[in-house]
């Protein structure tokens, strides 16, 4: 088959999408398919990877984001010898999907919780606002095209609450295990870290959904408790807010214990993981972390809050802890974890267990046979989805 990803944004843009669509797409080559990514861009970046389309956009400041509207003639050329489309969002390159490829079966997979990302990055906007709008979007959004994925039980669960009522697969999202299985840990040393410390990490965005601020303060309570704890936090984001994060730091009296690396070469990540004791997170946004797999794939137990997404992914008590979204009980749970290396290694053969479920040989074969039956059964479909999407929003505007 010839397969088109179709990403809002794609690499050096640093997401757990470009990873799902990075890695999806290399084991649908290694099974002899060709695959294309359609993303906006720098035109003049090039990291020598294959079938990579980028139509040029406008870079949102530093976040490595680029919007548009269109894509190029050449990438809307391309499009029409696809056999199938895969689309990661449902706004940009969702609706160019829909506009662009009448003919083309469209499968889109909802990565994001819309509904949260609304509420943290509009906050002046009510919640009842942005939740009607979603409720108007995404049922006509999510009726247009083929087949709707989710890819945690959870996430399903808040799409039937955005009232889509067609049919949703639940496909979780894969990880390439081989690297973090067997990887091997970096000298603590090298970071001025001492073998009895119990080094606890974080890796991913550094951003507004990531919940930072309430982790930095359970973590200054386990500090306060245990003074060999340390924090690592792995990955970057808009300098601005990476600022704010820093300046926290400060606050807290957490210098000497807090570690912001920036942004690490994916290839060293399992390298990092292993070094550490204990993966924490305190985000409420997810829908199946892809970091929490990575961080159970090197054998790390995981501190999170009860919510969709991590929710789906750590058992409470064999793979991890799960705490509600209280600082109280997050950081007893987390101290718990601390003083508790026994529990730790149990956890840790444990989560090493659990994570080889989210295998991508096992999911991309599964994606594979979706793709497959859809391209067999797909109809082409019929007028104009776009003025419709506008007279149902202007109806829900009155």
């Amino acid at each position: 088959m010839r397969i088109g990803m179709m990403v809002d944004s794609y690499k050096p843009y640093v997401s757990g999408i470009t990873n799902y669509v990075d890695i999806n797409k290399r084991y649908f080559e290694l099974a002899g398919h060709e695959v294309f990514v359609f993303t906006f861009g720098d035109l003049d970046y090039d990291d020598g990877e294959k079938n990579v389309i980028r139509s040029r956009g406008v870079p949102l400041s530093d976040s490595g984001f680029y919007l548009s509207m269109r894509y190029s003639r050449a990438a809307r050329k391309l499009l029409q010898t696809m056999d199938i489309i895969h689309v990661q969002h449902p706004f940009l390159s969702g609706r160019l999907a829909l506009r662009y490829c009448r003919d083309i079966p469209i499968v889109y997979t909802n990565h994001t919780r819309y509904d949260l990302y609304a509420q943290a990055y509009l906050p002046m906007m009510p919640e009842e606002m942005s939740q009607g709008l979603l409720q108007a979007y995404m049922p006509s959004f999510c009726n247009a095209v083929d087949m709707v994925i989710a890819p945690s039980a959870g996430m399903k669960k808040i799409l039937r609450q955005l009232n889509v009522e067609r049919d949703i697969e639940v496909v979780p999202n894969g990880v390439d295990l081989k690297d973090f299985l067997t990887a091997q840990p970096l000298s603590r040393a090298q970071f001025g870290y001492k073998e009895d410390d119990i080094l606890l990490v974080y890796s991913g965005r550094i951003a507004l959904e990531k919940n930072l601020p309430f982790l930095l303060k359970s973590f200054a309570g386990v500090a306060e408790t245990l003074p060999k704890a340390q924090l690592l936090l792995l990955g970057s984001g808009v300098q601005l807010y990476e600022e704010e994060i820093r300046s926290l730091v400060g606050e807290l009296n957490l210098s000497e214990r807090v570690r912001l690396t920036g942004r690490i070469p994916y290839d060293q990540l399992p390298a990092y993981l292993a070094m550490c004791d204990i993966f924490v997170t305190a985000s409420v946004t997810e829908v199946h972390p892809l970091s929490v797999i990575e961080a159970m794939g090197v054998g790390l137990p995981v501190m999170g809050i009860q919510s969709v997404g991590v929710g789906d992914t750590v058992q409470d008590g064999i793979t991890g802890f799960l705490s509600t979204h209280e600082l109280a009980a997050f950081t007893a749970k987390l101290t718990h974890l601390c003083l508790d290396p026994n529990l730790r290694a149990q956890m840790r053969d444990s989560a090493r267990e659990a994570s080889t479920a989210y295998a991508i040989e096992r999911v991309s074969n599964v994606l594979l046979q979706h793709y497959e039956k859809i391209v067999v059964e797909a109809k082409p479909r019929k007028g104009n989805w776009s003025v419709r999407l506008r007279k149902l929003l202007e109806s829900f505007a009155e």
